[in-house]
């Protein structure tokens, strides 16, 4: 059975900084993509930022240059540096994984594995 364990959400303050991580169990994903996706209350989930087989990355344009998305292929997992977070980037992170190693990555249906969330609060 595969799983998706996200970690690392909590309250911040705006402009500080928080690490998102996510650990894949039950296969590896080291020739796929791998992803994280948001959704604030009353939204829909939206794409935040990809990581392909390759290590090239593509963001939304709401956290580039302040999101980072990274991958440890051995421990089976990908991380997101959020910096100069920002009331609007409260929500609820989820991390994905796809079977492929690259294709539509902003796309929720492209992901065939979702873990449970965690919840970013960030206080203004």
């Amino acid at each position: 059975q595969v799983q998706l364990v996200e970690s690392g959400g909590g309250l911040v303050q705006a402009g500080d900084s928080l690490r998102l991580s996510c650990t894949a169990s039950g296969r590896t994903f080291r020739y796929s993509v791998m992803a994280w996706f948001r959704q604030a209350p009353g939204k829909e989930r939206v794409f935040v930022a990809a990581i392909r087989a390759t290590d090239r990355s593509t963001y939304a344009d709401a956290v580039n240059t302040r999101f980072t998305i990274s991958r440890d292929k051995d421990k089976n997992s990908v991380y997101l540096q959020m910096n100069s977070l920002r009331s609007e980037d409260a929500a609820v992170y989820y991390c994905a994984a796809a079977d492929y190693s690259d294709g539509s990555v902003s796309i929720e249906t492209f992901y065939r594995y979702w873990g449970q969330g965690t919840q970013v609060t960030v206080s203004s």
